[in-house]
């Protein structure tokens, strides 16, 4: 669902006023909310096995009508195997994606202080949750915009210009300072994102642009697509962004077998899923470190098929063949992940 991170936090703090309506109307009125997820991860990269656990937690706490205070983290392991029988080595790191203090001043404004995922294109914001996104590994090109940690430090606007029943004009428009620090590491950047949404047809096209503020300066640009149509369980994702030294586009697609027996039949808890995606250097001499994208140009077709278990469980599977001129390869991959919705109080597990 084509939906705002904002926006989706305030759904889960109604639900859970929903759910705690049983209590008195004092505690139920503003209930702070426990959400997130965990996964395991597995896959084999040109050969390479590898297993990744995730624990990723997620808090909101309503202060008021106005205000809300919300986080979200991750602990996670990862580990590669040496060789094809030796032992796996890794270790286990923790980041705080985001912590933010959000003020509604008015349906189309919002001011956001503190630590949040850099809004440009779509995949950070949207996607980057371990129990969303149809593929395990995000697109390499999601790196352009983001820089390498996806967070930034210190304010932002966001709302909509228009809102009507035929279309909707969100915008975002954001500042960040640079920091080095081992845990809030974000860069000195400025930019903006305009959404324009056509709610009768389910259909958002976007345009994203930041700036880099630090060492050498330098512009980033995206552009994106998403279409939900209202007559099939068909999803359609895509982005194009573009650096100082490299450029890219991923598009996806997934179709919820949902029409033969309904969600929750054998057949309806499958979703096939398709992505392609592709890289450029715009020169043989263009630095590879400076955006995280593949040295040289690199193709990759995606493959995969995910499952919904019952509750909040689903089971993905992919298989990924990437082609450079460094050689090609093969990438398989499976994760099991379980998302939670707690009110901390009056409430239970969803």
């Amino acid at each position: 669902m084509i939906m705002k991170t904002h926006s989706f936090i305030f759904r889960l703090l109604a639900l859970a006023t929903v759910v705690c309506a049983g209590g008195s109307s004092a505690h139920s009125q503003f209930v702070p909310v426990i959400s997130g997820g965990a996964g395991a991860l597995g896959g084999v990269n040109g050969g390479s096995p590898n297993i990744q656990t995730t624990i990723m937690p997620v808090i909101a706490v309503p202060l008021g009508t106005h205000l809300l205070v919300e986080s979200r983290g991750f602990i996670e392991g990862l580990y590669q195997q040496k060789g094809r029988t030796g032992p796996y080595n890794g270790s286990t790191f923790t980041r705080l994606q985001y912590l933010q203090f959000d003020y509604l001043v008015s349906p189309k404004l919002t001011i956001v202080g503190g630590r949040y995922l850099t809004p440009f294109g779509t995949y950070n914001e949207r996607l980057s949750a371990i129990w969303i996104p149809n593929f395990q590994d995000a697109p390499a090109v999601s790196a352009i915009g983001t820089r390498t940690s996806g967070s930034s430090n210190g304010g932002m606007v966001r709302g909509a210009l228009l809102a009507t029943q035929k279309v909707q004009l969100n915008y975002v428009g954001y500042f960040s300072a640079f920091n080095q620090g081992p845990k809030f590491t974000a860069g000195r950047t400025a930019g903006y994102r305009f959404d324009l949404y056509f709610p009768g047809q389910r259909l958002e096209v976007g345009t994203s642009y930041n700036r880099i503020l630090q060492g050498v300066h330098s512009n980033n640009e995206g552009m994106h697509l998403w279409w939900q149509p209202y007559s099939v369980p068909f999803n359609f994702r895509s982005e194009y962004a573009h650096a100082a030294h490299s450029d890219g586009y991923w598009f996806e697609g997934s179709y919820r077998l949902s029409q033969w027996g309904g969600d929750d039949s054998f057949l309806g808890r499958f979703e096939p899923a398709f992505r392609m995606q592709q890289t450029f250097r715009h020169s043989a001499n263009s630095p590879g470190q400076s955006d995280a994208l593949p040295s040289v140009g690199t193709q990759q077709a995606d493959f995969g098929l995910d499952y919904h278990l019952p509750g909040e469980g689903r089971l993905n599977t992919s298989y990924s063949r990437s082609f450079s001129s460094t050689g090609n390869h093969n990438i398989w991959e499976m994760s099991l992940t379980y998302r939670l919705l707690i009110p901390m109080w009056g409430g239970h597990s969803k």
